[in-house]
């Protein structure tokens, strides 16, 4: 879809049928999908790359592990975040305390944001994010994210982490998600030797439960 959008507007630009005024809005429009699709080959570059890893039982691919602060990510994802938060009227706040986890520190980034970004995206004006990172249960680290949002429908709870899965189709496409953002948080969580749970209502919010073992 990008690419039919991108080209099909170059190609009105290119043969002098958009009129003078309508060049700025289709050159808005070429930029916006080139993003769009770079997005796209990005989150596809990065499953393809997981799903190697997890075939070949080795995290070779993403470098070498270390240890990484959960808290601290989450912060700076919040704080990335502030800008698209106060612009949709939302609110985000971080919690918890210092609790480490052995991995990649760019995956566990991308997998905060992307789940605080879908908190943000499918929320409400006025509405709510919390991220809650913890211990766990019998050691290792939980991070909790929840929000005041539209929620999913719980028919759709164990299909959101398929690939291009979207629960509201025309909104999803609107919103400009690739659709693969979930499908990345959960291979991310294997990756880490975690696990992942989602809760919540149509209407009432969603909450996503990632428990990670001990960075030791």
């Amino acid at each position: 879809t990008p690419l039919t959008s991108i080209s099909g507007f170059a190609e009105l630009i290119r043969d002098g049928i958009a009129k003078p005024k309508d060049v700025p809005g289709f050159a808005g429009r070429i930029y916006d999908d080139a993003r769009r699709l770079s997005n796209l080959v990005s989150d596809i570059l990065t499953l393809s790359k997981l799903d190697e890893s997890e075939r070949a039982g080795s995290q070779e691919l993403f470098g070498p592990s270390e240890s990484v602060n959960l808290l601290a990510a989450a912060r700076d994802v919040a704080d990335r975040l502030a800008p698209k938060a106060r612009k949709a009227g939302v609110d985000v706040s971080v919690e918890g305390v210092s609790m480490m986890v052995r991995g990649n520190a760019r995956l566990l980034d991308e997998l905060v944001s992307n789940l605080c970004d879908n908190a943000i995206r499918y929320n409400r004006p006025g509405g709510k994010v919390f991220v809650w990172v913890l211990p766990a249960e019998g050691g290792g680290a939980r991070l909790r994210v929840s929000d005041t949002g539209i929620g999913i429908p719980e028919a759709s709870q164990d299909k959101v982490f398929e690939r291009f899965y979207r629960v509201d189709k025309g909104r999803s496409r609107n919103m400009g998600g690739t659709g693969l953002g979930l499908a990345i948080v959960k291979h991310a969580v294997i990756y880490h030797g975690g696990t992942i749970a989602v809760e919540g209502e149509e209407g009432q919010g969603t909450t996503f439960i990632l428990r990670f073992p001990a960075a030791n």
